[in-house]
């Protein structure tokens, strides 16, 4: 069964992944984001703290396949005393084209207890292929690569949270669904995203106009019915994560916000 970490749902209920074009980089106008900025998470259960997180935007551009490239940290660690029992401590990363925001490759350190996983993606869009290694803890190497037919302008998760951050939603009704599909570990899947309308709302790093948004999840094991979820966004042209609930069949989870730094737009504070 695959493995649900505190990293993964954070990342993959924030997450817009794909659009069909004729061409390999066909460009996407961002202006949600840029070089340096930082966005600083906590991760709840029930009335606990349990874990913290980041994402961060390196102040540098990184250049594969002769192309810029934007590198993005993401980490979730736990925390207090859920640490003595979890000790959760993840790493996701990826090279990310400043032009069309799509992913060169993505990659994850997983250290869950006893349990740890360090994989590779690498994205060929010229040729339409991906292909993904994973270590061998036994031996320090990596296995025999596997390898995907892919489809055009396909994202990784990282790539897709921050394509989403930059789509066009000036048109979008309450009640309207937006489809995404991405790539994840050995699977293309899609997901129903319903648009829930607006809503103000207090986290730590203060009271923030947002946008709600819930996904239908399919059914599994985590999460208690398809409208378990909900995520809000800002309401401005950031569009970061402001806040995450959701209800699981062990109780009550949620991300939320607590600080940020070098958005490329004024954050949409309410009085």
């Amino acid at each position: 069964m695959r493995r649900l970490t505190l990293s993964f749902v954070l990342i993959s209920l924030l997450t817009g992944f794909v659009t069909y074009r004729n061409d390999v980089y066909p460009r996407v106008k961002n202006e949600s984001f840029t070089r340096g900025e930082v966005i600083n998470f906590k991760m709840t259960y029930g009335i606990f703290t349990v874990g913290k997180g980041s994402v961060k935007v390196h102040p540098n551009y990184f250049k594969l396949n002769n192309r810029d490239c934007f590198k993005i940290d993401v980490h979730g660690r736990t925390v207090g005393f859920v640490d003595w029992v979890a000790d959760v401590d993840d790493q996701w990363g990826a090279y990310i084209d400043t032009a069309a925001i799509l992913p060169h490759q993505f990659y994850r350190r997983i250290r869950e207890g006893r349990y740890k996983k360090d994989e590779w993606t690498f994205f060929d869009h010229i040729n339409k292929k991906i292909e993904v290694k994973t270590m061998d803890n036994a031996t320090g190497k990596f296995k025999e690569s596997k390898f995907y037919d892919a489809p055009p302008q396909v994202r990784d998760m990282i790539a897709g949270f921050l394509y989403l951050r930059n789509m066009d939603l000036s048109k979008i009704k309450q009640g309207d669904t937006v489809v995404v599909t991405g790539f994840f570990e050995d699977e293309f899947y899609k997901m129903k995203i319903v648009y829930h309308g607006k809503q103000t709302i207090k986290v730590k790093a203060g009271k923030i106009r947002t946008l709600v948004f819930k996904p239908v999840m399919p059914p599994n094991k985590v999460f208690e019915g398809e409208n378990s979820v909900t995520a809000f966004f800002s309401d401005d042209k950031n569009r970061i994560p402001v806040k995450i609930d959701a209800e699981m069949f062990i109780g009550s989870a949620g991300v939320e916000l607590t600080s940020y730094e070098g958005l490329r737009n004024p954050l949409n504070i309410s009085d």
